[in-house]
């Protein structure tokens, strides 16, 4: 951290605490939600007769949601305010939530899943936006780490609390709502400090996608390989041999990765004169450990050893790519490429499981590996290409 001649710190690179516990506490209670809520209504319609086809489409309104209400969010936010639009967001997410319960009618579940992952959606938007506004330029990284650790924590306690409260009755959905409607809670406590989004964002929504592609592509390439792997890993592993348990304990290895890396690579790349560098070699990474997959089938414990890097580097391409994000842009420009950056998750989202599906099919098992070797490969060429011919923007 810079200081001044005096020793003392420089108010831009003093960190903004409040603001910044009101931001990734919202955060954290709606992954805590989304965690206990994703699961639950899979078993209730699986409960109910519906086919997993159709339980697979009502699923997908989620990407659909998000690229929906993404490019629309900072409009809105700079009419209404960035902490008005959030608590708007968080209550209208608490009613749809509760929704699911009184209303038993299957084909309104698909209008309810759009409202409610709209307004998760806009709740992510803005609270990252407030994050990277926080942020002092040089502590970016570890702040970005700190706030993706305390985010996987919350995803990870909503299955939990799933098991412990099960599908049966108003109770979980009450617990759910009632969690998603704490997040206001720091919101309203800090709303004074919340970010302004002044003026509209100069340029057309779809020009934000590719105003800083590495870090719109690497967010991307995340969203494919996290929810395509995730769906998929366990199909692959029992294919190729391991049990069930074997598989799920690979699973929980990832995301032990998942969440010890991502501080340490927060404050590596806060470290680093170009964050481009860092998401490079991260993606390498992630190439050469997917294309080890075939060769580690008959040994559990090496598999396990490398999915544990493997998946702290995925997931690493989150937490870097919104700081590389973060340091190129600000104001009305943040906002909207904040919200562009969710809006290329959510496309890879839908994107990932259908190529990563589509390769098994064709492949075999196998192909698991080389579709995700593939959509890392991706990113390495386009990550290069930038650094080599345009080294000083992003």
């Amino acid at each position: 951290m810079s200081k001044s001649q005096s020793g003392k710190k420089t108010p831009v690179d003093s960190i903004h605490w409040r603001s910044l516990f009101a931001a990734i506490a919202a955060i954290s209670a709606v992954g805590i939600a989304i965690g206990l809520g994703l699961p639950l209504l899979s078993i209730i319609m699986e409960k109910r007769g519906i086919p997993s086809t159709l339980i697979g489409l009502n699923s997908a309104m989620a990407g659909i949601a998000s690229m929906l209400a993404a490019p629309f969010t900072t409009q809105i936010a700079h009419r209404y305010g960035t902490s008005t639009t959030m608590v708007t967001a968080i209550v209208l997410a608490a009613a749809s939530s509760l929704g699911f319960y009184f209303i038993q009618n299957f084909w309104l579940w698909f209008p309810l899943r759009l409202v409610f992952h709209g307004a998760i959606t806009m709740i992510f938007i803005l609270s990252e936006f407030w994050i990277n506004a926080a942020a002092p330029p040089r502590r970016r990284g570890l702040v970005l780490g700190i706030y993706a650790t305390v985010l996987s924590l919350g995803f990870a306690a909503g299955p939990l609390l799933f098991s412990l409260l099960g599908s049966d009755g108003p109770r979980p959905f009450a617990v759910g709502a009632f969690v998603i409607l704490l997040a206001a809670v720091p919101i309203l406590i800090a709303r004074k400090e919340s970010p302004t989004i002044e003026e509209k964002p100069e340029l057309h929504f779809l020009r934000y996608v590719f105003l800083v592609p590495t870090a719109t592509a690497a967010v991307f390439i995340f969203g494919a390989v996290e929810v395509g792997g995730l769906s998929l890993f366990p199909i692959y592993a029992t294919r190729i041999g391991f049990s069930e348990s074997q598989a799920a304990l690979l699973l929980t290895v990832m995301g032990i990765g998942n969440f010890i890396f991502q501080i340490p690579l927060g404050m590596l790349s806060d470290r680093m004169k170009d964050r481009r560098s860092l998401l490079s070699i991260m993606a390498l990474i992630g190439l050469i450990g997917a294309a080890s997959l075939p060769l580690l089938a008959e040994n559990w414990l090496l598999m396990a050893t490398v999915l544990l890097f493997w998946g702290g580097c995925v997931a690493g391409l989150y937490t870097v790519g919104l700081s590389h994000l973060g340091s190129r842009l600000h104001g009305a420009d943040l906002a909207a490429a904040n919200a562009a950056f969710i809006f290329c998750y959510a496309v890879g989202t839908v994107a990932g499981p259908q190529a990563i599906g589509a390769a098994i099919d064709i492949a075999g098992a196998n192909g698991f590996a080389w579709a995700i070797v593939f959509f890392f490969g991706l990113y390495v060429a386009l990550s290069l290409a930038r650094m080599a011919m345009r080294p000083k923007r992003a």
